[in-house]
């Protein structure tokens, strides 16, 4: 169990998300692994609504990460209660570790869980350029700490090779899921040009799902030689067609657009990855009837 502020935490807002951090805080401490604790955002600040996440700093020994990150979605899942394997966060910024999102149904509702993993290493020059609630602690920062040693050598070069791993049909289809997510919050709470940028990401996450099943050794950065590659086939000019739905729609979606988005991008597995889905029926279904629950 960690020693935690989580009563702090109580005091400043109560938030409703608090029996959920909890038990993940519980979940988290539980493995030796992981030295440290720190909640962050909305929740840390007193700030948090009803649709705000759960953001964890986990701090975790250099030389146990590689094997800590390959457990987690089972841990997430097993413990948790989480609808998908991990999102591979590509929208956080690089504080020497790496980010995950999982959906958490909770008390009839979705959550997003954020968790940022990070060497224990770095985790005092983390406290310096992050605020953080800290609700546990088991391993105090030295005086001073060895620019190198070679457990921050392992933390080091898994984590890069880790964020530099090309991405999968299946992982893009997991990226839509949470977007989608996070556009109904935008769409609930008014915030348009967040929603802008997040549906825009949306519809590069579809581009690239399609060349990522259609034309894995593509050459081509971004969006250039889409249809010089992609439409040479049936399946791929009905892909193209998908995406040209997608982008012809409006600037800022409606909640509607996005649910209408991720049926598009669905039946484009079906038909261009249908592997993509392997394993992840009861899991889709299941995020089906959380879609707008945010």
């Amino acid at each position: 169990m960690p020693t935690l502020q989580l009563a702090e935490i109580t005091q400043a807002n109560r938030p409703a998300q608090l029996p959920l951090l909890s038990k993940l805080a519980d979940i988290l401490a539980a493995s030796p692994a992981v030295t440290h604790l720190m909640v962050r955002g909305s929740l840390a600040h007193g700030t948090a609504d009803r649709l705000s996440d759960v953001d964890f700093v986990v701090g975790v020994h250099d030389a146990q990460l590689p094997a800590f990150v390959e457990a987690l979605d089972t841990l997430m899942s097993v413990e948790a209660g989480a609808l998908l394997p991990g999102w591979r966060d590509t929208i956080v910024a690089d504080l020497g570790g790496l980010g995950m999102v999982f959906l958490v149904p909770d008390d009839g509702r979705l959550h997003q869980i954020d968790l940022y993993l990070a060497p224990a290493s770095r985790i005092p020059h983390l406290r310096e350029t992050v605020s953080t609630a800290v609700i546990l602690d088991r391993q105090p920062a030295p005086a001073t700490t060895p620019a190198t040693t070679p457990d921050v050598a392992v933390a080091e070069s898994f984590t890069a090779a880790f964020l530099a791993r090309p991405r999968t049909c299946t992982e893009l289809l997991i990226e839509h899921l949470v977007l989608a997510v996070l556009l109904h919050k935008r769409i609930k709470r008014g915030q348009r040009f967040v929603a802008y940028s997040e549906w825009h990401r949306l519809h590069t996450a579809t581009k690239d799902l399609i060349k990522t099943a259609l034309a894995p050794a593509s050459q081509f950065w971004g969006w250039y030689q889409l249809r010089e590659e992609i439409a040479v086939t049936p399946i791929g000019r009905a892909c193209l067609g998908d995406l040209d739905s997608a982008i012809s729609g409006p600037a800022i979606p409606e909640a509607t657009d996005v649910n209408a988005a991720i049926d598009r991008v669905l039946a484009l597995v079906e038909r261009a990855c249908p592997q993509a889905l392997d394993n992840l029926h009861d899991a889709v279904t299941a995020y089906r009837t959380y879609q707008e629950l945010v």
